[in-house]
């Protein structure tokens, strides 16, 4: 292949923070000074209100909650039970499935190794990922280009294979046998398997299992005690939510398929530590120049490729939500004016989200055992307190 195109690092290339430290929660949870903090915008009580609705009105098994405000976490609930009739309440800690929202972590480590010149995002992605095999094209796919979904090949491709139990590595030797849905780098087809190089990449550089890179820088980095990638850290919680369908009956196993891509669903925790992953996505409030870490955060968080698919989505259900685009493991929104980003996940029994203003460093996190979409709704409604809009029944729960 001819490597043709390229995506500079931007600012971190040509930025270098001499012996710099970052302390694990502290750096992430910095607030302003007391003459800048603004008065709290967002109505917990209401939140926990619609929350409380939400349960009854979907008769949904467990759900749990998190707030960001200027940084800090001002709001951690759980409601509903983890698992059905079992009278075992979901709390806080109570640990789920980030499902897809586990994309932004494999971004965010390897953006960070590009920051300290371990690798090039520029560099092809099968230097690193021996088990990578794409079509012949005379573009080379970089890892700029994997982490935007920017590969080329058919969205979700080989998903299959990977829920009938195939390796990923086995699955990726595959993916030269497809043709090309557009040429590499001129759009967005959303990828498991192939995105899933991002972890092979890090290993490769380390030597490490990229459960261990994580759990050394992101997890013990941003104080996150219930997290965890692995189905064995999952089932090894002190409170973890079972998985149930939406009709409320319970899945009575956990699948280890996505955890076989385990950059692109690998990861467990509970809400409050997801919380502190989206915290440590936002800029130090107190800090005047430019941090290797937001430098980081830059990068994975500027639109790079337009999503129609995902655009039509929120045209459907959450019409709000404008511009959509990928950075690198982040979906990038206009919310009446407000750049706001974030992500969400699916796997069988469980779904996840975090959406947040970087500039506001506010945001929310949840998470929910069961397969229903109305709870999206209520992101919608934590924005528009945030920046005081009128109410909006956002889950349509009216509507039931």
């Amino acid at each position: 292949m001819k490597h043709t195109r390229h995506f500079l690092l931007g600012a971190i290339l040509y930025f270098s923070v001499p012996s710099l430290s970052l302390a694990p929660v502290a750096a992430a949870q910095n607030t302003k000074t007391s003459e800048q903090t603004a008065s709290p915008r967002v109505d917990k009580i209401q939140i926990d209100k619609r929350a409380k609705d939400l349960m009854r009105s979907l008769k949904m098994t467990g759900l749990a909650i998190s707030i960001v405000e200027d940084g800090k976490i001002s709001f951690a609930q759980g409601y509903g039970e983890t698992v059905k009739g079992s009278g075992q309440k979901v709390t806080e800690d109570t640990v789920f499935r980030w499902a897809s929202v586990s994309k932004g972590m494999a971004a965010h480590i390897l953006v960070s190794m590009a920051a300290d010149d371990k690798i090039s995002l520029d560099a092809p992605v099968e230097d690193f990922a021996a088990s990578l095999t794409l079509p012949p094209d005379d573009v080379e796919v970089s890892v700029s280009h994997l982490l935007a979904h920017q590969v080329g090949i058919v969205r979700n491709a080989y998903d299959g294979h990977i829920e009938d139990g195939r390796s990923a590595k086995e699955t990726r030797k595959k993916l030269g046998d497809l043709k090309y849905s557009c040429a590499p780098a001129t759009c967005h087809t959303y990828q498991n398997v192939a995105y899933d190089s991002a972890s092979e990449i890090i290993e490769t550089l380390t030597g490490l299992p990229y459960k261990s890179v994580a759990q050394t820088d992101v997890f013990d980095k941003f104080g996150m005690a219930t997290a965890s990638v692995s189905r064995q850290g999952l089932l090894q919680s002190k409170s973890w939510a079972r998985p149930h369908n939406k009709r409320g009956k319970r899945i009575k196993t956990v699948k280890p398929t996505y955890y076989r891509v385990p950059a692109s669903a690998g990861v467990n925790s509970s809400v409050v530590d997801l919380a502190k992953w989206m915290i440590g996505q936002m800029p130090d409030g107190n800090n005047a120049n430019l941090s290797k870490e937001e430098a980081v955060q830059q990068v994975l968080q500027t639109p790079r490729v337009s999503t129609p698919r995902e655009q039509r989505y929120m045209n459907r259900r959450f019409g709000g939500l404008k511009n959509a685009h990928y950075g690198m493991g982040f979906r990038v929104y206009d919310y009446y004016g407000h750049k706001v980003v974030g992500h969400r996940g699916g796997v069988e029994g469980y779904r996840a989200l975090i959406l947040f203003d970087p500039e506001e460093r506010s945001g929310i996190a949840m998470m929910w055992n069961s397969p229903h979409h109305q709870p999206i709704g209520l992101q919608l409604e934590f924005l528009d307190q945030l920046y005081g809009r009128p109410k909006k029944d956002w889950m349509r729960l009216k509507n039931r």
